[in-house]
């Protein structure tokens, strides 16, 4: 088996049909035929059906496929790689953010990719954190960014910041004072409460106080903007950070109050698959993010413990 097989596979699983697959890839259709019988041969498995109308892939040539492709877009990023090795950075890479990496760092990684890395196209996503990882595990991102991320052999993970979570809400209802609120008395309020599927670990990692939070909330919201505005409405509070109600925070229209007996955290980490081959673009974008999210913490923009650089908190591959 050679890359040339498993393309000459690829063009006649997508399209169904020898002859169209023959015109695809530039080449007679009996050389196509006698690669997929060789490709049948080698692993003993029937790949296609045929049929008078074309052919259809078996299991056991979808489940092929899906390495196949994996295999050549595996090869096609190491050419480019090499190719450019020495070079300016360039090509194409695809980041997704949870809502508040995006509110810090988004802006400025946007304005250094322009300045510094002028061949360099970028997509950002800003999503909830269970989606990005999704869109990341689907391949349709590069790296991700996200809250309290699940252990997962396929993804390699490293924190980057621990941030403290506060109760958030409008002085009628959270109290109208600068002491902390305890975590039992924090159950007694009109909770308000992001969920969606995983991402409710991105509020909060300690899966009991968080059974506790979803039993007492009194709305549950998908939209982080849905939250804010019930927020500055007054129909309840939040458990979040500072740097997600910056605003409002600071016109005065909302007010905030430290959680103790027990403190809450939630950390950062930046993802990537780990079967992802390295390469220069993904390093870096990776040292960009990594540099950007610890000048936003050294500034006092982002009000987070850093975690760059622990070896302790990593998961997954190194």
């Amino acid at each position: 088996m050679d890359s040339r097989q498993l393309r000459y596979f690829c063009a006649v699983y997508e399209q169904r049909n020898l002859s169209r697959a023959a015109n695809q890839c530039a080449v007679a259709q009996s050389a196509l035929s006698h690669h997929i019988a060789n490709l049948e041969a080698e692993f003993g498995q029937s790949l296609f059906a045929r049929k008078p109308r074309g052919m259809e892939p078996t299991a056991a040539g979808a489940q092929l496929y899906d390495h196949a492709k994996s295999i050549l877009r595996a090869l096609a990023v190491a050419e480019r790689d090499m190719k450019s090795a020495g070079d300016d950075i360039a090509g194409e890479v695809s980041i997704g953010m949870a809502h508040s990496a995006v509110k810090a760092i988004g802006l400025p990684l946007m304005k250094t990719v322009l300045d510094r890395y002028p061949k360099l196209r970028v997509s950002l996503t800003e999503s909830l954190s269970a989606s990005t990882l999704t869109h990341l595990l689907s391949s349709e991102v590069d790296l991700a960014v996200v809250y309290n991320p699940p252990a997962d052999q396929h993804l390699r993970t490293e924190p980057v910041l621990e941030e403290r979570m506060v109760c958030v809400g409008t002085r009628e209802i959270i109290g109208d004072t600068d002491d902390p609120i305890r975590f039992d008395e924090l159950l007694k309020l009109p909770i308000i409460l992001l969920r969606q599927g995983v991402s409710s670990r991105a509020l909060l990692d300690d899966t009991a106080l968080l059974r506790k939070l979803e039993v007492s909330a009194k709305l549950e919201m998908n939209s982080v903007y849905a939250i804010r505005d019930a927020l500055v409405a007054g129909l309840g509070c939040v458990i979040g950070t500072t740097l997600f109600m910056q605003e409002p925070i600071a016109s005065g229209r909302v007010h905030y109050r430290q959680i103790v007996a027990p403190e809450l955290s939630r950390t950062l980490y930046l993802c990537q698959m780990a079967d992802q081959p390295a390469t220069f673009l993904l390093e870096a974008m990776r040292r960009l993010i990594l540099d950007l999210i610890q000048t936003q913490i050294s500034s006092g923009n982002w009000d987070a413990r850093s975690l760059i650089g622990s070896v302790a908190g990593s998961r997954g591959r190194p």
